[in-house]
């Protein structure tokens, strides 16, 4: 079988779980055999894979996110891989890139999980993006997903009425139109309101004390943080001043959690209130590891962040973030922001072992 006939009955494989979870059924096969299959896979086709799992003595090793930055994490070479997401960019460092030859599996997985995080119905709704548009930032996930949303669940609509960032400059004017005739229609549904924090920061710097009269059952998606960005805003406060903003509960605004180097989300619980809690779909799974010996901690416990990603089919099965996270008894895990400093020691060793060093 061929590196490519591999790669297609993997992903088929992955999307498997994510067409049960969308039938309401039982996973397909066991969590266990499809990540340790994407393990032996990657460790085949990638030298630097190879050397980490031989190096860590693991079966599926956790491959850092800074490595994302220094090598080539697929089992593709640049030719083959046309598809390429990149981090936000920083005020030092490189930024990662994640390669894809097929965003298939992604689109798949973040829409069908998503859907089911805002709540969204099979009937196409309206879809408000406060940010720019696929075409203006080709190099980002997020903003990838977000067209996604907008393709699967919106309602038709011209792009100008969908997209209020253009050429960095946000465009109120056109949103307040979009909103007042989403108001004024008589079968109008509730929008979704898709953003990352900071376009909604520039937003309510923009509207001051203005407001905007959303549809009661609106939901508003709140992800991606301030990352090597001077400006901070306390998630809460975002949350509080969002809510304020749009005439909604803070119920209404949801967190979402994800990462260039992932291919799956994390959404908080809607549990009828603000929660705080992120859980998985069926084909992720989020453990907190001890920052230097990368062994799991103990239930209740702080660590970073090792996430098991069974749609990363053709770059690494499992990654290591420095984010804090604390896993919670009714299930779902706390972010507790990211670790300061240098990297965690363990994610330095395992870039070190991954580079030969």
């Amino acid at each position: 079988m061929s590196k490519v006939d591999e790669s297609d009955a993997l992903h088929a494989r992955a999307r498997a779980f994510v067409s049960a979870f969308e039938r309401g059924e039982a996973m397909p096969e066991a969590f266990g055999a499809l990540a340790k299959d994407l393990a032996d896979f990657q460790a085949r086709h990638s030298a630097s894979y190879a050397r980490l799992r031989d190096a860590r003595k693991e079966e599926i090793p956790a491959v850092p996110t800074d490595a994302f930055k220094v090598a080539r994490v697929s089992v593709f070479d640049e030719r083959e891989t046309p598809i390429v997401f990149r981090t936000s960019g920083t005020t030092v460092g490189a930024r990662g890139a994640h390669w894809f030859r097929t965003t298939a599996t992604y689109d798949a997985g973040s829409v069908a999980f998503g859907r089911v995080a805002l709540g969204v119905p099979r009937e196409k709704i309206p879809v408000l993006v406060v940010g720019p548009s696929p075409r203006a930032q080709s190099d980002s996930s997020l903003t990838h997903m977000i067209a996604r949303f907008a393709s699967e669940m919106g309602e038709p609509a011209r792009e100008e009425e969908t997209y209020f960032v253009h050429d960095g400059v946000m465009d109120l004017v056109a949103l307040d139109e979009r909103v007042t005739r989403l108001l004024m229609a008589r079968d109008a549904r509730a929008p979704i309101v898709l953003g990352t924090a900071l376009a909604f920061v520039h937003l309510l710097d923009a509207l001051g004390e203005a407001k905007f009269r959303l549809p009661e059952k609106t939901r508003v998606m709140q992800t991606g943080g301030f990352k090597g960005k001077k400006r901070e805003v306390d998630a809460a406060k975002l949350r509080r001043e969002l809510a304020r903003a749009f005439c909604l509960t803070e119920r209404a605004i949801v967190g979402e959690y994800g990462m260039t180097e992932l291919s799956s989300q994390f959404w908080e619980r809607a549990s009828g209130s603000v929660s705080g809690v992120y859980v998985e779909p069926p084909w992720a799974r989020v453990v907190p590891v001890d920052p230097e010996t990368l062994v799991p901690v103990r239930d209740g416990e702080i660590g970073i962040a090792r996430i098991e990603d069974l749609l990363n089919v053709d770059s690494a099965a499992c990654v290591l973030a420095s984010d804090r996270v604390r896993r919670v008894a009714s299930g779902g895990f706390e972010l507790l922001g990211r670790a300061e400093g240098a990297p965690p020691r363990g994610c330095s060793i395992s870039i070190d072992e991954m580079l030969g060093e």
